[in-house]
């Protein structure tokens, strides 16, 4: 058994000498700026939010300077301010309720189920206090759309995907983000793609994008948008949206139009290192793997687990242990949150009453980022610490 793991789980592929060329272009020129274009140039972005349309199959899409502006931009463009109510997920990240609560809204949480998705009972019994459902596909976990659909159909409610963790990821042949009215993604550095930063928003309604344009900051260069809706839906909307500049640069773009042409390659190199840590932890005592659907089809850039019935003491001693064998494990039951794992009780500008479902499940949950710098043999490696330390915590109060 390996001693300790030399691995790090904040290392990155390098950026590849295709995206590296196409980016020192851009450098060259000098016109970062995506409405900085020569004469009859079409630009970096434009032709990356034309591409990125055509792979989910959307009718229009808009690259901007990250995931969080995009949740915020599709809120705006559909109507929600101050003192409206979001239904979002009570296991999420920060930049949902963040973006909530940036146009003015309120967060209004909904509980989760051990399979780490959206509990949809719980959805039904608040679904008619918003107008809108911001769903967060937390860690790459989606729920049954068909099932949630229904429900927010039944009751008119607007669906925004939270896609940050399932960009490449689909529910029963449909593209993640392309069964709600928004799609939107993140290229920040631990996404699918890496940007350092960035993001898309999709749609298939022409005048919820010419707003989302406006928003992002076009001024009238709106018809410079190849993946952007006819000019005519823009004459009532351009002087009426504010402008809150967040575009996405040439830069950025030109980085990220070679990893979406490989983006299936990668997907299916994330799974096979997921499905090696699944295997090696499968039938562990004390260690609750999450199902994963047939009509799934995932990303495994991460994988979680449940240690059900553990004490606060015993779940903060396999974190301690597994990180003193080099095995870096995110735990969202800690009494700080720490890294990427703080949950509904720690967003104090987002309140909300305690939901002792939920509580108890996040207390529970263990995340493992896997990054495609890792070998087969390195995710071997380290389901074998986990495991053997899990043992020998397990054993002593059992």
């Amino acid at each position: 058994m390996i001693d300790k793991f030399q691995g790090s789980f904040t290392q990155q592929v390098p950026i590849s000498e295709e995206a590296i060329d196409a980016a020192i272009r851009v450098l060259r020129s000098g016109r970062l700026h995506r409405y900085n274009l020569g004469k009859d140039e079409v630009g970096e972005v434009a032709l990356l939010e034309q591409e990125f349309a055509n792979f989910v199959g959307a009718r229009y899409c808009l690259a901007v300077a990250s995931g969080g502006y995009a949740l915020a931009t599709a809120l705006r463009a559909s109507g929600i301010g101050h003192g409206d109510k979001v239904l979002t997920n009570s296991f999420t990240l920060a930049p949902v309720p963040g973006s909530i609560v940036a146009v003015g809204a309120r967060p209004l949480y909904v509980d989760i189920n051990e399979d780490l998705v959206i509990d949809l009972n719980d959805l039904k019994s608040k679904v008619s206090e918003a107008n809108v459902l911001m769903l967060s596909h937390m860690r790459g976990h989606i729920c049954d759309m068909e099932a949630l659909m229904d429900i927010c159909n039944a009751h008119q409610v607007l669906v925004i995907e939270d896609c940050a963790h399932t960009l490449g990821a689909k529910w029963n042949d449909t593209w993640s983000g392309r069964f709600g009215a928004f799609g939107c993604y993140s290229t920040q550095t631990y996404k699918h793609l890496n940007s350092g930063e960035g993001g898309f928003l999709v749609t298939d309604d022409p005048e919820a994008m010419a707003k989302a344009v406006m928003l992002s900051g076009s001024y009238m260069f709106y018809e410079r948008h190849l993946a952007g809706p006819p000019a005519h839906f823009f004459e009532d909307v351009k002087y009426m949206m504010p402008n809150i500049s967040a575009r996405m640069d040439h830069l950025r773009a030109a980085i990220l139009r070679p990893q979406l042409q490989r983006l299936n390659e990668l997907c299916s190199a994330w799974n096979r290192r997921y499905r090696e840590i699944e295997s090696g932890l499968r039938d562990t005592p004390g260690l609750q793997l999450i199902k994963r659907p047939k009509k799934e089809l995932f990303v495994g850039s991460s994988l979680q687990f449940l240690l059900t019935g553990w004490s606060h003491e015993a779940s903060s001693d396999l974190v301690k242990r597994c990180s003193a064998r080099g095995v870096e494990l995110k735990w969202f039951g800690a009494k700080e949150p720490k890294g990427f794992t703080s949950t509904y009780t720690s967003w104090q500008y987002a309140h909300h009453d305690r939901m002792p479902k939920s509580d108890k499940i996040l207390a529970e949950i263990m995340d493992i980022r896997i990054p495609l710098t890792f070998s087969l043999k390195d995710c071997a490696d380290i389901s074998s610490i986990i495991r053997a330390e899990i043992k020998s915590i397990y054993q002593t109060f059992t």
